[in-house]
């Protein structure tokens, strides 16, 4: 299973959205916390280019916010990706 880490804050409701429904696939979530920590968001805007959390990351790849991992769910893209 691919390593997944999620950019977020203490208080998005998408990130937990997010990270419910990674848990439900059986995946354990690393979040990194950006709301206390300039560098960290600095960090996912460079990687990214955008300035909103969750930004997910499956292995090395940037899958998006909740609504982006929604869709590859929906689509049954979701899990091949997770166990490449």
């Amino acid at each position: 299973m691919q390593t997944v880490r999620m950019y977020s804050t203490q208080i998005c409701p998408y990130c937990v959205r997010a990270e419910n429904l990674l848990n439900r696939k059986g995946v354990e979530v690393k979040k990194i916390l950006i709301d206390h920590n300039p560098t960290e968001l600095r960090a996912m805007i460079k990687l990214t280019g955008r300035r909103t959390v969750p930004q997910i990351f499956i292995g090395d790849k940037h899958v998006g916010g909740y609504d982006d991992l929604v869709e590859l769910d929906m689509d049954g893209e979701l899990e091949p990706l997770l166990n490449a």
